[in-house]
């Protein structure tokens, strides 16, 4: 392939360098050589996980005992075990130096702003916590949080995670079936909840789904919401106010002490491919990953204020929160980012002088379209990192930030997935940012793109894996008998090594493109295409408002297959339709032009914003879609059943 520009290069020589710097210093002694470049770090990361672990541990500041042993290793790497002696509780990290700093900013679509200091939020998590205890939550019981990315569920995770107890999270938008699917196999014995939510100028009331949900999930015993967009004066029966639930005299936070690989969150797969997936997750491991990648890989430091927008039911909640582990603020926001503008973010950013904004690519993408600008209208002195993720970011989404955002920013593109609550690739602060690409694979984890044949290939397409094991691996799937669904998902396709289902390019950079979904592949002719490839060549349209390409099994072969909606005044005419071929042709290859490009009037997405590729396919193909619940627009597969179009 092609040298990728450089979009990016870092000043080491500056008097401020990343805290990467330091940790290589520290690794090197530690190691007894010398370590000159990232690509030695990472090489002795792997091949000396038991060096490397504990040394992190100590680096990034992970509070508790570690105990002597740094691992058990094993062949099977889901038997390998991390700090078995180990003795800690996360929310310890978490409330380190509960002072008077800024801990959380909260930022609501409708201009509310609440303001938490460090040691505020620690009283609150203690009144949480003394209110839980009361309740009869104990150690490995479930909590369930019904709620808006909000201070009061930071709160209420951290309470939770205090008496050794389990959160689980689903953003009030879902419905309740989505969310029954979701909690109905956790058994949660208390729901946080908030009374309703604002999204697009609208507000939301969300007590009847409460009430719902509450009565389809029998193990909910209390119901505790707070007044959001309503008042709670006016809860129903059942339901008690978050205020009059808190324990205002509560005695001062002295937490369950658990071991490194006690649960802590159990996270949810999409739904599109069968009944969410309940992924347990350790306390233990999930932070310390979690403080590796912002710490080393985002240079996060005491002081930086770090905004990712998300919701509730993305993994990136949990992931930005533990930002308060590094002792950095938080900065939340809930509603639409882009209502009443694309630059309602960026005035966040400038407002709240955010040094690390997190956002997905396809935000990006629709900047790019905007023709959105904020380097012309917005102060981003203090931005020194942008993080994207959830699909992959085009190069003319790298170019975007770069020329209209911020000339001096790093670009870390991120992927993994809640499937280890964290990054296999991702960002460098000592390496370059190329256009397109995601710079390395993250300490600790041998991330390598293999071909059919489980060889490691660079320079041509192939499966993302891991091929060792890491601290932030899911402890176990709940309901899962002999851990047979798990090992189905990740080990079946290369023995005993993790294949994360991304379809990647390994650079001559030593980083990786990604192409999209290995499952969502097309494969006409035997030739494998990554869907990205297609929308990369989309994003360049402007009357293309979004787009779905699937394979359809046709002539005894896959044929590509294009959904376009288009945009408001635009029509799917002929000359578009050869202007969409033509960019395809030019800039990918002959091979990714659909052999059908078809108009429709929505695109199915999942509840976290994803294109819902395999239920399309599914649909296109005339199997059994496995799990509607996922989608957040369900009705618009009746747009691609039985096309007229497909059938010639």
């Amino acid at each position: 392939m092609t040298t990728a520009p450089l979009l990016w290069q870092p000043d080491l020589s500056a008097r401020r360098k990343p805290l990467l710097c330091d940790f290589m210093t520290q690794a090197a002694k530690t190691a007894g050589r010398a370590l000159d470049s990232f690509a030695d770090l990472h090489a002795w990361s792997v091949a000396r996980p038991q060096e490397f672990w504990p040394l992190a541990w100590d680096f990034c500041g992970l509070e508790g005992d570690k105990g002597t042993v740094p691992l058990v290793a094993h062949a099977d790497p889901m038997q390998v075990r991390f700090f078995p002696e180990a003795r800690l509780n996360i929310a310890d990290s978490f409330l380190k130096n509960a002072d008077g700093r800024e801990a959380i900013v909260f930022i609501g679509e409708d201009g509310c702003r609440i303001t938490w200091s460090r040691a505020e939020l620690k009283r609150e998590v203690e009144q949480l916590a003394a209110a839980l205890r009361t309740a009869g939550i104990t150690a490995g019981d479930h909590v369930a949080g019904y709620v808006p990315n909000m201070p009061q569920t930071v709160a209420a995770m951290l309470a939770t995670a205090s008496l050794g107890a389990v959160w689980s999270s689903c953003a009030p938008e879902s419905g309740p079936d989505v969310v029954v699917d979701r909690f109905g196999q956790i058994a949660p014995k208390l729901m946080f909840a908030a009374d309703g939510y604002f999204y697009n100028g609208k507000t939301f009331e969300t007590r009847d789904a409460i009430t719902e949900v509450a009565s389809r999930v029998p193990s909910i015993e209390r119901i505790v919401v707070w007044p959001y967009a309503g008042g709670a004066e006016e809860l129903p029966e059942g339901m008690m106010a978050y205020e009059a639930f808190k324990q205002v005299d509560a005695p001062a936070l002295a937490c369950r002490v658990m071991g490194f690989r006690d649960p802590l969150y159990v996270m949810f797969s999409s739904g599109t491919t069968g009944k969410p997936k309940c992924i347990e997750h350790s306390g233990g491991g999930t932070l310390l990953r979690m403080l590796v990648e912002q710490q080393l890989h985002c240079d996060l430091r005491p002081g930086d204020r770090m905004f990712y927008y998300t919701t509730c039911n993305w993994m990136m909640w949990n992931w930005q929160v533990a930002a308060l582990a590094s002792e950095a603020s938080i900065v939340l926001f809930d509603g639409n980012p882009a209502h009443p503008g694309i630059s309602r973010l960026f005035d966040v950013v400038e407002a709240e002088k955010v040094t690390h904004f997190g956002i997905s690519a396809k935000y990006i993408d629709a900047s790019l379209k905007r023709r959105n600008r904020p380097a012309d209208s917005h102060d981003l002195a203090a931005l020194r990192v942008v993080l994207s993720t959830g699909s992959p970011l085009s190069p003319e989404g790298f170019a975007h930030v770069y020329a209209d955002w911020k000339a001096d920013v790093q670009l870390a593109s991120i992927c993994g997935g809640t499937d280890i609550l964290g990054c296999f690739i991702g960002g460098c602060p000592l390496l370059p940012v190329h256009q397109g690409e995601i710079q390395a694979p993250m300490l600790g984890l041998d991330a390598a793109t293999l071909n059919d044949q489980g060889e490691v290939v660079e320079g041509m397409a192939g499966e993302l894996v891991c091929r060792n094991a890491h601290p932030s691996m899911p402890t176990r799937f709940l309901n899962d008998p002999g851990n047979a669904r798990y090992r189905a998902s990740y080990y079946e396709t290369y023995p005993d090594i993790w294949r994360q289902g991304d379809f990647t390019i390994r650079t001559g950079h030593g980083g990786f493109v990604v192409l999209g979904r290995s499952d969502a592949t097309l494969n006409p002719g035997g030739v494998r295409i990554g869907t990205a490839e297609i929308y990369r060549q989309l994003d360049k349209i402007e009357e293309v408002a979004d787009a779905v390409v699937v394979g359809q099994s046709f002539d005894n072969d896959v044929r590509v297959v294009l959904f376009v909606q288009t945009a408001e005044g635009a029509v799917l005419d002929e000359a578009l339709t050869t202007r969409v071929k033509t960019e395809i042709r030019k800039n990918a290859s002959p091979r990714h032009v659909p052999a059908k490009i078809i108009a429709v009037t929505d695109i199915p997405r999942t509840k976290s914003g994803k294109t819902a590729e395999l239920a399309v396919r599914d649909v296109v193909n005339k199997h059994p879609v496995r799990n509607l619940s996922g989608l957040a627009n369900p009705q618009a597969l009746a747009l691609f059943a039985d096309h007229p179009e497909l059938q010639i």
